[in-house]
């Protein structure tokens, strides 16, 4: 089946063949609905549950980025993460690795692949692209085509909000009768498509098919505990978020209650019955309750009746007795400046997100040192860092694969091969490596001074250049290369200076 020039399912010479079976269904590692193909009326997808599930959790995701704890920690998340540059884009593509293509192929591959970044926008909307994808946990965009000519390549790629598309996996009918005869399990088929409805997929709407590869779908990789729904980052910081906002809420109200002195009036009534009592100590409470109220929007001086709350006076009859009108005062609250609990639960929110405290303390310092004195909660972080890009890169790959093919660069089989060859390269803002690698260097230098006095008698010099400095065949060569080159360039430097000195001897 076509729809918007693509074809829904894997194209025949792209399956298995039939002598490789396997009685396990495909891993469902992102999120697809699963669903059994149906009888002679067709097949009935029911949504209600796992796809409203799933935009009531964006909903709440979106909402929970908006809290200022969060907000602060996923901001910090994604500067580290992507790093914007006036001169450079803020990630590249390293071929280095891919020996089975030439030159010329790897170039046209770099190419295409900054095309990709120029119909994203990846240089000014880098920040707002990773966010989406972190705080949604999914990312959809729409790879549009012109199908009178697909050579053309991709022409524009769309953004869809999560909330209205899901990912379908239809399990085909098998012959079950002939599979209850024989006694063997007979392998099912499986067909892939994306239902996208422009008002959200829910009852009554109608929903459009479209092919699998018309859709870059890229997700956070996390997953529920029966592999149906897709997770966001922020799914584990839900509850401690609802907690401190809740603890936050009930210390504010404490301290509202408990804060001011309040004064307690006891009215002596005398003997008077009980309705004309409390009639008395009503006037009582009305007349010493005028106030004059200056309003600072109006300029004007009113006169307010306020009426008793609990965080007032409070007004008590008093019959006839040794006691006559009183007035006493509650002392306020002891304990109104203890937030251990509400920090207990704010370093919580914060070890859920994987973000180093210190980072989010206002009076902490950040110092860069050494890296022997970066903390192990800055470790962790930068290989938080580091999962997250390596995750968020299969939107490239999946977009670099559908232009790749469409122009006829390179084919199915080749991408296969190279797909895990290529890498990506972002730029970074975080000195931790750069201080990393230095130490290494400085410490591989020192060794090798230590090395170089038994170099030709116990070790070779190849050896020491493999172990010590640790550098790969193709740096000896690029090195060896570069010595060669400056060694020829500093001797005709030599002659040159040389030439010029006879010169000035003749002129003699």
């Amino acid at each position: 089946m076509q729809l918007f020039g693509y074809q829904i399912g894997k194209k025949k010479e792209e399956e298995l063949p039939p002598t490789v079976q396997t009685f396990a269904p495909p891993p469902n590692e992102d999120g697809a609905l699963a669903v059994t193909e149906g009888g002679a009326y067709g097949t009935t997808i029911d949504m209600e549950g796992t796809v409203k599930n799933e935009a009531t959790l964006i909903t709440r995701y979106r909402r929970m980025a908006q809290q200022p704890e969060c907000e602060r920690a996923i901001d910090d998340i994604i500067n580290e993460a992507i790093v914007a540059d006036e001169h450079e884009p803020p990630v590249s593509i390293v071929l280095d690795d891919i020996e089975s293509q030439p030159e010329r192929i790897k170039e046209m591959i770099r190419d295409e692949f900054g095309y990709i970044l120029e119909m994203l926008d990846f240089n000014n909307k880098a920040y707002d692209i990773f966010r989406n994808w972190y705080v949604d946990g999914r990312l959809f965009y729409h790879i549009m085509i012109d199908a009178a000519n697909p050579r053309a390549g991709i022409q524009e790629l769309r953004y869809i909000d999560p909330r209205k598309i899901k990912k379908v996996r239809v399990e085909k009918r098998t012959n079950i009768k002939a599979e209850m005869t024989t006694n063997q399990f007979v392998p099912k088929e499986y067909r892939e498509y994306f239902v996208y409805s422009a008002r959200g997929l829910i009852a009554g709407n109608v929903g459009v098919k479209i092919a699998p590869d018309t859709i870059a779908y890229c997700h956070s990789g996390v997953l529920d505990e029966k592999n149906t729904l897709i997770y966001s980052h922020l799914q584990k910081a839900m509850k401690p978020m609802n907690q401190l906002r809740m603890l936050e809420d009930a210390t504010v109200i404490y301290r509202l209650a408990r804060a001011p002195e309040r004064r307690v009036f006891y009215i002596d009534v005398g003997n008077l019955p009980k309705a004309k009592a409390e009639q008395y100590l009503r006037d009582m409470m009305v007349k010493h309750k005028n106030k004059l109220v200056y309003d600072a929007n109006t300029g004007e001086v009113r006169d307010d009746r306020k009426f008793m709350t609990m965080l007032e006076d409070y007004w008590l009859p008093r019959r006839e007795g040794g006691k006559s009108t009183e007035i006493t005062t509650l002392p306020p609250g002891q304990n109104l400046g203890e937030l251990d609990d509400v920090n207990y639960f704010r370093k919580k929110l914060y070890e859920a997100l994987n973000v180093p405290i210190s980072r989010l303390e206002t009076e902490a310092q950040f110092n860069l040192g050494r890296s022997s004195e970066i903390t192990r909660d800055e470790l962790k972080f930068s290989r938080f860092i580091n999962r997250l890009r390596n995750r968020f890169t299969e939107l490239f790959n999946i977009l670099l694969e559908r232009q790749l093919l469409l122009k006829g660069i390179i084919t199915k089989a080749e991408w296969k091969e190279i797909k895990s060859q290529l890498y990506y390269d972002f730029l970074e803002d975080n000195h931790f490596a750069e201080l990393k690698n230095n130490e290494i260097l400085a410490g591989r230098l020192q060794l090798l001074g230590d090395v170089d006095q038994y170099a030709g008698k116990y070790f070779s010099v190849e050896w020491i250049r493999k172990n010590v400095l640790m550098q790969t065949e193709d740096e000896i060569d690029e090195i060896d290369e570069q010595i060669a080159a400056e060694g020829e360039l500093a001797g005709e430097m030599e002659g040159m200076e040389d030439g010029d000195g006879m010169d000035a001897d003749l002129e003699r």
